[in-house]
């Protein structure tokens, strides 16, 4: 049987909320208030922090990357301390993946947040024992969209590289997916949704409910 590895961040779980009001707290820091707004730059918030940070001081004159770069271990270090306030699970995604599982499935996640923010997440989440493997931005010295980012996370949920998708939200996932050579299934509930079939994936994937069909006549 095959592996489906997860996204995590506006995948599996919206997380935009907790990510904005960690770089907010940063923006507040430096006296410019908050300069993110949740209802609106959530799509970039799930791009990570690094793209909050430019998105925020875009919006300051005299900003520039310099700015990003002195205020995003601040940034991690805020989202750490409240990072589950306002996430939450996708609806019927903890249940697709048990139904995966119990089809015989190999089932992992392959995300960009740092290993150490996402294991605490999952754990707060209450779970990170559903995945069989974790890998993270600094878990190897690659990370998405580089494809051994993706065979690393399918190895250590005991699959075979060959022999497996990624269902992820960003054009990040669907370059991983075509360099690996395999297939991208690309959710469209989450904050980038309506971008989604511009990206041309083999599957739009509108609700958790019909995942392991898709994955049973994909891999079949």
């Amino acid at each position: 049987m095959g592996t489906v590895i997860f996204d995590l961040d506006g995948t599996l779980a919206d997380t935009s909320g907790d990510l904005i009001g960690a770089a907010n707290a940063c923006f507040r820091g430096l006296g410019l208030g908050d300069l993110l707004d949740p209802a609106t730059d959530a799509g970039t918030a799930l791009r990570g922090g690094r793209a909050m940070l430019r998105l925020g001081f875009s919006r300051v004159d005299g900003s520039g990357e310099a700015d990003v770069d002195g205020q995003y271990q601040t940034l991690l270090d805020a989202y750490a301390t409240d990072i589950d306030t306002h996430t939450f699970m996708y609806d019927g995604a903890m249940d697709a993946v048990e139904a995966l599982k119990s089809n015989g499935f190999k089932v992992g996640i392959a995300t960009n947040k740092p290993e150490g923010l996402a294991q605490t997440l999952l754990e707060r989440l209450g779970v990170r024992d559903a995945f069989a493997s974790l890998v993270g931005a600094d878990t190897l010295p690659v990370r998405k969209p580089d494809p051994e980012h993706l065979f690393e996370a399918v190895r250590r949920a005991g699959g075979d590289p060959a022999l497996c998708c990624l269902v992820g939200d960003t054009a990040t996932d669907r370059n991983t997916a075509l360099a690996a050579g395999v297939a991208s299934i690309l959710v469209t509930f989450g904050p980038s949704g309506e971008d989604m079939a511009a990206l041309k994936p083999e599957i739009l994937l509108d609700r958790y409910e019909d995942l392991p069909t898709i994955v049973e006549r994909l891999f079949r």
